[in-house]
This record gives C-alpha cells, sequence and structure tokens, in this order.
C-alpha cells in the first residue's frame, strides 16, 4: 500500500496488509494510521494491477448473479466475466505507484508536537518521510489530527477547524492551536486561534443545534466523487471502530443441483419440447430419456420444458437456503473416504449419539468460500439479512466510481454443520415464556434502530438461539480443536417455520485465503460435539459478570438493546469469528440461567450422552 504524499522522494510502501484484510478492516474508503502519518484507502479506480501478474479473477456464479439483480435495481451494473477480482498484490522487489493499492493523505491537517500548532499539510515541509513545522531548529515532527468529520452516508471531511475556532468569519491571519487534556476526551480539546485569541471547545459540535454540515465528501472517490448532503456530520476520533464497517456477503461453492433438470430436458430437447401432459408418459418410455428425467414428477419436467421455450434458467433458491440444502442432503460418512481432488464441497453426515434437540451432524472436510466487499458504512454497523445480503440502498457507500467489478478472495477450509431438530424448535418458539421474550426483544429492537428511515427486520428469537448458540460452541470447540476462537467463524441459516424452507443451523467453519488445506480438527472435533455441546451448556449456565449479565433488560435504561443475557464475560466472541458485530445474543434462550424462566432455554436439563 503507498500513501506519500505528491514528493520526489523513495518510492518505498508506507504500510502493508493482506489481500484478505483489504475486504475488511483496510478496504476503500478505510482511514488507516501508517507510521508518520495516516492515509484513506483509494477506492477500485485507482487499484494498479502490474502487467506481469495480471488481474486474478474470482469465479463465484451463483454470488454474481444475486449481486447483478441487487446492483441493477440501483441502477449500477456488475460485469459478467470478471466481476469478482482478488485486490492487486504490491512488489516489495520493486516497489512502484503503478502497481498495487493506492492511498491519499486523510486527514490533511497536522499537530505539532512541540508548540500545538494546528497546520494544513502544505503549510509544513515534508522531508525524511515526515512532516516537520519549523517552530523550532530544524523542525519539530507533526503528527495527524485525531478528529474528522463524517455522515451516516459515508462521507468523510476534515472539519473546517478554521472556521470551528472562530464560530464565524475568520480574522485576517488566523494562526490555530489545539490544546488537548490529559484523558483527550471531546470535553477536554479546545482549537484557539492566537492571532484573536477567539476559541472553541470540541465538545460543542457533539450538540444537534451545532454539528457541522456535511459536505458531500469522498476522498477514497477523488475529486469527482463529492455529492450533495444534507445531513449534518458526525465528530468522530478517525481510529474509532465505527469510523469504517466493512460490508462482505459471501457463498460457498457448492454442486450445482438446480440447473440439472434443465439440462437433461435439454439434452432431449427434440423429444421433450413436443411433451404434453397427456403425451409424457409416453416419452418416459424412451430408455434413455425415461433414465435422465426418473427423479422428477410429470409437473416437474412440464415447468422446465416451458421455462426452455421461454429462453430462460431454472431461477436460484436464496444462497443460504441452497447452502443449507447441500448440507442436509449430505450422505453418511464412510470410513477412509477423503474427498477427490478438484472438489470445493466435499462433506458428510456423521454418525454420533442421538442429541437433544440436534437432528443431524454434518463434517465438511472441504469448503471454499468466495468473499465480496459490496460497500461500507460508518458510524452504523451494516444490518445484512437472515440470508447474509445487505442491503445496497440503505447507508451504504460504493467502494468504486465508475467500476463494474468487486473485489474478493477465496477462503478455502473446512467446517462442522449442526442442524436443530426443526419440530422441537418450533415446539419451543410456541411456549408462553419464549413468546414474551420475543416480544421484549423486538420492542428493544425497534427502539434501537427508531431513528432510521428504513429499519431492519426483526431476526425473530429463533436467530437469538442460533447466534448464541454458535458463539457458545465457537468458545468449546476451540479448547480442543487447534485453532483460536478468533480463527473460526460462524455462518448461521436461519428462516422462519413460515418459509418454504425452514432453517435452524449453524456452521463453525476455519480456513484461510489462498491455501488449499486445513489441519483437519475442525472435522474431527465434529465427531465428538456431544462432549463439546456438553461444555457449551456449562458455559452458558453461569457468567462471571452474574446476575447482572442474567438480569439485563434490552428494553431497560442502558443503550444495549440488541442482546438479552449477553457480555464480554460469556457470549461476545472476536470481531473475525462473527457475522453480526455480537448483536442479537442472548443465552438464555439456550441454557437456563440464573433467574430467568427455565422454559425459556431450548436445551433445558435434559440428559446428554456421556460417550
Amino acid at each position: 500500500m503507498s500513501g506519500k504524499p505528491d514528493t520526489k522522494e523513495a518510492l518505498q510502501p508506507e504500510g502493508k496488509v493482506r489481500r484478505s484484510q483489504m475486504l475488511t478492516s483496510y478496504g476503500p474508503g478505510a482511514l488507516v494510521d501508517l507510521l508518520d502519518y495516516a492515509v484513506i484507502v483509494n477506492g477500485l479506480d485507482f487499484w494498479k494491477y502490474g502487467k506481469k501478474e495480471g488481474i486474478e479473477v474470482v469465479e463465484e456464479p451463483r454470488l454474481r448473479e444475486r449481486l447483478t439483480a441487487r446492483f441493477k435495481k440501483l441502477g449500477r451494473d456488475l460485469r459478467v466475466e470478471g466481476a469478482f477480482r482478488t485486490p492487486p498484490a504490491g512488489d516489495d522487489a520493486r516497489p512502484s505507484p503503478y502497481h498495487g493499492v493506492t492511498a491519499r493523505l486523510f486527514p490533511r491537517w497536522f499537530v505539532c508536537q512541540r508548540c500545538r500548532a494546528l497546520v494544513r499539510y502544505d503549510g509544513l515541509e515534508f522531508r525524511g518521510g515526515r512532516f516537520l513545522h519549523g517552530c523550532h531548529g530544524k523542525g519539530v515532527e507533526c503528527v495527524p489530527v485525531r478528529f474528522v468529520q463524517a455522515c451516516p452516508s459515508g462521507h468523510v471531511d476534515d472539519l473546517n477547524w478554521i472556521g470551528v475556532a472562530h464560530q464565524g468569519p475568520p480574522c485576517d491571519a488566523p494562526s490555530l492551536r489545539l490544546q488537548e487534556g490529559v484523558t483527550g476526551d471531546f470535553s477536554e480539546v479546545r482549537v484557539e486561534c492566537e492571532t484573536c485569541r477567539k476559541s472553541r471547545w470540541l465538545i460543542d459540535l457533539k450538540q444537534p443545534e451545532t454539528r457541522p454540515k456535511c459536505r458531500g465528501t469522498r476522498p477514497w472517490l477523488g475529486p469527482e466523487g463529492e455529492e450533495a448532503c444534507e445531513q449534518p456530520a458526525t465528530l468522530i476520533v478517525r481510529t474509532a471502530s465505527s469510523a469504517y464497517f466493512s460490508q462482505t456477503d459471501s457463498a460457498l461453492s457448492i454442486p450445482e443441483k438446480e440447473n440439472a433438470l434443465h439440462e437433461a430436458v435439454l439434452k432431449h430437447k427434440a423429444i421433450l419440447l413436443n411433451a404434453t401432459a397427456a403425451t409424457l408418459s409416453a416419452f418416459r418410455t424412451i430408455p434413455q430419456v425415461g433414465a435422465d428425467v426418473a427423479p422428477w414428477t410429470d409437473a416437474q419436467v412440464l415447468d422446465a420444458v416451458e421455462l426452455i421455450k421461454a429462453g430462460k434458467k431454472p431461477e436460484r433458491p436464496p444462497i443460504r437456503t441452497a447452502e443449507f440444502q447441500r448440507f442436509v442432503e449430505a450422505e453418511w460418512e464412510t470410513p477412509g473416504q477423503i474427498p477427490p481432488p478438484g472438489v470445493h464441497f466435499f462433506a458428510r453426515r456423521a454418525k454420533v449419539p442421538a442429541l437433544p434437540g440436534v437432528e443431524r451432524v454434518v463434517l465438511a472436510h472441504k469448503l471454499r468460500e468466495v468473499r465480496v466487499q459490496v460497500g461500507f458504512t460508518r458510524l452504523d454497523f451494516p444490518t445484512p439479512t437472515l440470508q447474509g445480503e445487505h442491503d445496497l440502498g440503505v447507508r451504504s457507500a460504493p467502494v468504486g466510481l465508475n467500476t463494474d467489478w468487486l473485489p474478493a478472495v477465496e477462503v478455502f477450509g473446512e467446517g462442522l454443520f449442526l442442524r436443530l431438530d426443526e419440530q422441537a424448535v418450533q415446539a419451543w418458539e410456541a411456549r408462553p415464556e419464549v413468546q414474551a421474550r420475543e416480544a421484549a426483544l423486538r420492542g428493544a429492537f425497534d427502539a434501537a434502530f427508531s431513528s432510521r428511515d428504513v429499519p431492519p427486520p426483526f431476526p425473530g428469537a429463533r436467530f437469538y438461539l442460533l447466534h448464541s448458540l454458535a458463539h457458545l460452541l465457537v468458545t468449546a470447540v476451540s479448547l480442543e480443536c487447534g485453532y483460536s476462537a478468533s480463527a473460526i467463524r460462524e455462518r448461521i441459516y436461519c428462516a422462519p417455520a413460515t418459509d418454504a424452507v425452514p432453517m435452524a443451523a449453524i456452521l463453525l467453519s476455519t480456513g484461510t485465503p489462498g491455501t488449499e488445506g486445513t489441519l483437519g480438527g475442525l472435522v474431527q472435533q465434529g465427531r465428538d460435539v456431544h462432549a463439546h455441546l456438553r461444555h457449551a451448556m456449562r458455559l452458558g449456565r453461569l457468567c462471571s459478570n452474574d446476575p447482572v449479565c442474567a438480569a439485563h433488560d434490552p428494553l431497560g435504561p442502558t443503550e444495549r438493546r440488541l442482546e438479552g443475557a449477553a457480555c464480554h464475560g460469556c457470549l461476545f466472541t472476536a470481531e473475525s469469528s462473527c457475522e453480526w458485530f455480537n448483536r442479537y445474543l442472548d443465552r438464555a434462550l439456550v441454557v437456563p440461567c440464573l433467574g430467568r424462566p427455565a422454559a425459556l432455554a431450548f436445551f433445558g436439563d435434559g440428559e446428554w450422552p456421556q460417550t
């Protein structure tokens, strides 16, 4: 990554990140601290691929098809070929500004470490890779100012420091100083002009009536990226976690089974395109035709015939629904069976003891996941749907201005799939205690998103159950599988009982971008999942912060509205493991908790098998 100002000094890159991190913490529009100054990562229009390495394309038709349809609704295009590309890799041996991911200086205001002068970068000397202020000797090193302004639309900009200090028209020769207290809190930071002695405390800019106006600046998109914005801006610390939330969609590479009937009919289209309800049974007597369409009913075959006549292809189910179905259809495992070469998805159902509330356990020996960054948000975390898809029209900032492709990475690994018994889940949802708890969680959810013009849909008690169980299992399994908890990632499969395909399952997976193999530890522990579930239940029963944690009321006076009995002592896990930013958690729905009705818990006090 190169973020040097326009100088003739050496072109050695100032920072390095892994390509997989370009989709998360360091994607387009992210604010990044370098050694001597800070930068904002440029958008896709400024990413440069070398001639030698070329462009590495990542193929995943199922994900591209879903994203293309969503982008089209917003009037944006996504190319058919090469829609997903890995970020360009820099060359350490021959660094060049024409190769790799570039960045630009941001913020552009600096503070002198000696005299506390607040000066723009063009009023400083750049020497030896540092910005220097001429207040003493050969110059004093300056550091980037800690504060910037941002808005929920993703815009980010320098504060108008001269206007902030003067609260109106500036004096003839402004000379600013930034004075900070011991804690660095907004209430102890003051900007003043030494010329006219006017000053202002930064805490004033946090008040609704004095918040600065957003200027619609999008520096990562270049000068042409500015747009009109009527929202008030918010003063933030540029290194705060709320300054950048990546929106990443993903899909597992699973066998294409939706088109099998379509392909079978095409194979015999000379015969089957003439089929009707009256003649299809006769056509089935033709040996090869009958064998190829045998798995499907007459109605399904005739529907496929009509689609082909109309020049259409069968519609794929949503991504997570399709993945869920592939896991559920997995065959029983056979001792000694290994994944064949070249296969990206290999899963087998494990032969484990019967577990209360658990319908099946599937061991995913081989997985390939494609992750694609579709945008990002500031100030407020993104809220994907139960299918893991982000609403691109709500508080989403673009990663490129004139590009029709998206950055992506491939992650190869293994996983453990656990499906709950659907009838047991529905019976649990019908309990009065669970319905009352769900109503309380819904009320707190509505209150948390009351300021949004288009609030997200409430995920439901079923999702809280699955998400909390996933976090408990991540902690339990990590103690034995050889991977740290931060290396295990959750994937929730949730759909209500009223859905065409009800889902209540979780996938715990681990993997590495660009590496074909894993240690196999997660799959191995799947055969002992009964022991890990027992451990997870013990972890959930008592938290080190009980009774405070268990008694937490999401409708209470605190701002923790999106979780029930959950905190850092029991359910919260690493950001890399959780898809939902440690939200929508409540261990009282999984196991009995202190001071909560036992009927709330899906896994009550039932006896667990010991072997």
